[in-house]
């Protein structure tokens, strides 16, 4: 179908401001039917979602940090939210265009279908059918609303000859553009409402007893109000990943492969995984984009199976030298096999807090290992495992800037007191502090820079999650500067010298100011 935006006579020129916004309205329209025809498709992206994840994959390394300092885990959304306003900037520039040179405008739209088509085509769980479909359907939508708009804007004959008459013709365009726009928004509901509709891979499966466990304290000795709590409730735990879109992974027809430097080649099943000796841990997973105090940090009892367990299956290599991890949406990840012989924990996990994994967090299998960032271990929606040589093969992040080995940097952080006047006189100082892997030996607080004064320690399961802790200060009035540093197992003190998160992780002392009123 070839649509026309005819030339606007003279002396009925559209003004600028409706022209570009019955551009920005037909964009709306346009993302709006893309959106609702890819949806019908359960597993894959989206349009926006496949180009939210292009542009993570081309600009993730320097925007990854900002992105997530600023919206923390709804650095999603925000990404989401600005290709919307992108693609509603562009069509309000090829609304303008659209008065003087119509094929322009249409060609315009075009571009911008072809590009999420070709990009939607790229996703590892995309359908190409119904990425074509929707970005032809975006486009001709997109033509017809331009059309239609642009025509609403433009003055009629009698606005333009009788004084007066131009406020009611604006109030009919903008009528017609707000219509349109609330239709665009129920159209968006829609496709919402068709994904919400899927059917949801069953996650409520049996947990079988694990055959060796650690267990967590009672009580940890530190009943500070404010203090973070020893386990991370599952709601609260931090999800920082490149899925935009959440893969939903059916556990029956879910493979995970063991390939690569391997005498013998393995496709596990889940319930092949879920028969094996289980072990449940408690460990501490930290994103390195966690800053100085930050909270992209938590710990939670994971159970599965151990990693080395299931490599001895298909026999390792003595020449391996990386355990290269890939997801079932494409992600990859890589950590060295000397993981597999320090004593440190590495499992395939399928639960977490004694419930089956969360899709948000890995469903149906997801990757932990104690003492390293999650953006070199720490793979969800796990669908393979291959042992290569170092440099045979790099994982997602490596090639955008980041280091490719990543341990875990000692870090403490102070929960309390928090933000906000306080009174003089005693006063819980408390946080958390962790060195997974290897342990925390002490922590110290500081007040104004003064001497450090050793606070007293928490209970823990193990050495592979942080430690609650907490100090008595006899707070004075005025305004102060509290301080806080750890020093683990091996004698190592955390150093003040302050880096950025990038490129494997941020280092300096968390302070906080309080002010003490009498």
């Amino acid at each position: 179908m070839v649509v026309d935006v005819t030339e606007v006579p003279a002396g009925q020129r559209v003004p600028v401001g409706r022209s570009r916004l019955a551009g920005a309205v037909a964009a709306l329209v346009a993302l709006a039917v893309g959106e609702l025809v890819s949806s019908l498709h359960q597993t894959g992206p989206t349009l926006v979602d496949a180009v939210g994840t292009g542009f993570i994959d081309r600009f993730g390394a320097p925007l990854k940090d900002f992105a997530v300092t600023v919206f923390g885990d709804n650095h999603k959304t925000a990404l989401i939210i600005g290709i919307w306003t992108v693609a509603v900037a562009i069509g309000a520039r090829l609304g303008r265009l659209a008065v003087t040179r119509p094929w322009a405008a249409r060609a315009g739209f075009a571009v911008a279908g072809l590009f999420g088509v070709i990009v939607h085509a790229l996703e590892p769980t995309s359908s190409i059918i119904v990425g074509g479909i929707a970005g032809t359907a975006a486009v001709a939508t997109g033509w017809v609303s331009l059309d239609a708009m642009v025509r609403a804007a433009t003055p009629t004959a009698t606005a333009v000859a009788v004084p007066g008459a131009g406020v009611a013709d604006r109030r009919r365009f903008l009528t017609t553009a707000a219509a349109t726009t609330a239709g665009a928004g129920a159209v968006v509901a829609l496709g919402r409402l068709v994904r919400s509709a899927e059917p949801t891979p069953a996650t409520d499966v049996a947990l079988p007893a694990p055959v060796d466990r650690v267990d967590v304290p009672a009580a940890t000795g530190i009943d500070v109000d404010g203090v973070t709590p020893y386990i991370t409730p599952i709601g609260d735990f931090f999800r920082i990943d490149t899925a935009l879109r959440v893969p939903r992974v059916d556990a029956t027809s879910w493979r995970l492969s063991v390939t690569g430097m391997v005498n013998t080649p393995l496709e596990i099943t889940h319930a092949d995984l879920l028969a094996m000796d289980a072990v449940s841990v408690p460990v501490t997973i930290a994103c390195v984009s966690n800053e100085i105090g930050g909270d992209l940090v938590g710990t939670a009892v994971w159970q599965g199976v151990p990693l080395v367990d299931l490599l001895d299956r298909a026999g390792v290599d003595p020449a391996a030298e990386q355990v290269f991890t890939r997801s079932v949406d494409g992600f990859t990840a890589g950590f060295p096999t000397s993981v597999l012989t320090d004593d440190r924990t590495a499992i395939v996990a399928y639960a977490m807090n004694g419930e089956p994994l969360p899709e948000l967090h890995g469903f149906p299998a997801r990757l932990v290992v104690s003492g390293l960032y999650g953006y070199v271990s720490a793979t969800k929606w796990l669908a393979g495992i291959e042992l290569t040589r170092w440099d045979g093969a790099d994982g997602y992040w490596i090639p955008r800037g980041w280091s490719k080995e990543g341990p875990v940097k000692i870090a403490s952080r102070i929960d309390v007191p928090g933000r906000g006047d306080i009174a003089a006189g005693p006063t819980a100082v408390a946080g958390i502090a962790l060195a997974p892997g290897i342990g925390i030996a002490a922590v110290e607080v500081s007040v104004d820079d003064g001497p450090w004064q050793s606070a007293t320690l928490g209970r823990v399961a193990s050495d592979d999650t942080w430690v609650q802790w907490s100090w008595t200060w006899d707070a004075p009035p005025g305004e102060h500067t509290l301080s806080v540093r750890a020093t683990d197992a091996r004698g190592t003190v955390q150093t003040a010298e302050r880096a950025p998160v990038d490129p494997d992780g941020a280092t300096g002392h968390h302070r906080r100011r309080v002010v003490v009123r009498t």
